[in-house]
């Protein structure tokens, strides 16, 4: 059994080692997108004009009128201090050739006071990569490896990674199996430790327990040579992490398979409220759902409703899906736009084309199952638990790439053991018969 567990576990190291070691590095940064993007991008980020903000409402037509080939589809509702606003956009239909246009960027930088346009830029263009797109291209590698589309479906590079998560997580039980010390192996050379005691009171030798066993396991020797050091590090490593490793490996399946796998198999087993994304298809692209009421309107719904709910925080941001025709306002303070903490913002979902209220989203209330489900993304990027949090998930990124490395560097020494000693048993055969 447990040369089938070994053989598992190199087989599914090898495969996923190159995707955890990329995925690892970029994890370990992009824990920290927005701070790097506002040091890296302050003539984009930074707020420029003196005096009160005009209302992104109304910059919304603005914006649109300068770029008539886009829509704004994202927004925030409040300024935060001394930074820009953000708007979000998609390409319209080219009626000409029903199809996208191509603007060649996705979002607008706004002053808020001014309404003066600051840049433009592409978030997670593949190339050229510049300060602008430099973390999102992190971040987009980070979840999709930047895999194109292909066949009209660009959602290859989050299957392929969600299939290695589910692998890496499936791994994470059979490495920390093989941690575990081989029970008759270690027994029976006691055992024969025992016999050759000359000692008669030693006749019955009391044995080490199965945790003393387990104890090296755990332990570096800094000082053991460079496979020795790479072998205690990878075995060492995981076993010390492993609480964290397993959630990072499960949440990167959820994430990348949620509409595809997880979800579906959460309603197999418990009782998870749909959002209203998972009760309709998505439109193709040029084929939008277009609204029958502006976002002023799709505000004022939601402020009237987040009242009669007795909500007490302001809105804070909104967006239109048009391929699903989906108004969305979520309720937070300027400050808590970045996700300082918890499991999310509270937020109202209404019907783009009559106005219904679809559904709503509120952090730590519902069934087991839906905490369970709103706590995938929080858990993943440390969020749940503020700055120390993502100092954690930065932390184990790299500590997921130093087990990727340290993994082959393993199967490689084994490996290169492995020939040297069957191109040995021919020369020793030739020898003995050369007697």
């Amino acid at each position: 059994m447990r040369s089938l567990f070994v053989a598992l576990h190199r087989w599914a190291g090898l495969f996923i080692a190159v995707f955890l070691f990329v995925t690892g590095l970029t994890g370990a940064v992009i824990s920290w997108d927005h701070e790097l993007d506002e040091w890296l991008n302050p003539h984009l980020n930074d707020a420029r004009a003196a005096g009160p903000a005009r209302d992104p409402l109304e910059l919304v037509a603005e914006v649109e009128a300068r770029h008539p080939q886009v829509r704004v589809t994202s927004l925030p509702l409040a300024a935060e201090p001394g930074h820009s606003y953000s708007f979000w956009v998609e390409p319209r239909v080219d009626p000409a050739t029903d199809r996208l246009h191509e603007p060649g960027y996705n979002q607008i930088f706004v002053d808020p006071a001014s309404g003066e346009e600051l840049g433009q830029r592409e978030w997670g263009a593949v190339w050229p990569i510049t300060r602008e797109n430099f973390v999102s291209f992190l971040y987009k590698l980070h979840f999709s490896l930047h895999i194109p589309e292909i066949a009209g479906n660009d959602h290859w590079g989050l299957w392929l990674l969600g299939v290695v998560a589910l692998i890496w997580t499936v791994d994470c039980f059979t490495g920390v199996y093989l941690t575990l010390p081989a029970r008759r192996r270690a027994r029976a050379a006691e055992d024969q430790l025992a016999e050759n005691q000359a000692s008669v009171i030693a006749s019955a030798p009391a044995r080490r327990s199965w945790l003393q066993r387990w104890k090296p396991a755990w332990k570096v020797r800094w000082r053991g040579g460079p496979y020795q050091l790479n072998f205690d590090l990878h075995r060492a490593g995981s076993l010390w992490t492993w609480g964290l490793l397993f959630i990072v490996a499960f949440t990167a399946f959820s994430l990348n398979l949620y509409r595809e796998v997880f979800f579906p198999v959460m309603t197999l087993v418990s009782d998870a409220t749909p959002s209203p994304f998972e009760l309709r298809e998505p439109r193709p692209m040029n084929r939008p759902i277009a609204e029958t009421y502006s976002y002023r309107e799709a505000v004022d719904k939601a402020r009237a409703e987040a009242r009669r709910r007795g909500w007490d925080a302001p809105p804070g941001s909104m967006f239109y899906s048009p391929e699903f025709g989906i108004y969305g306002v979520a309720f937070f303070r300027p400050e808590e736009g970045h996700g300082a903490g918890g499991v999310g913002h509270r937020t109202l979902y209404f019907d783009g084309v009559d106005g219904s209220l679809l559904g709503t989203r509120e952090p730590w209330t519902g069934t087991a199952a839906d905490l369970f489900v709103q706590a995938q993304f929080p858990l993943h990027s440390g969020r749940i638990l503020g700055l120390p949090g993502r100092i954690l998930i930065s932390v184990m990124g790299l500590v997921v790439a130093m087990l990727s490395v340290t993994g082959v560097y393993i199967w490689w020494k084994k490996r290169k053991a492995r020939l040297k000693k069957a191109g040995a048993a021919p020369r020793s055969r030739l020898a003995n018969a050369a007697r």
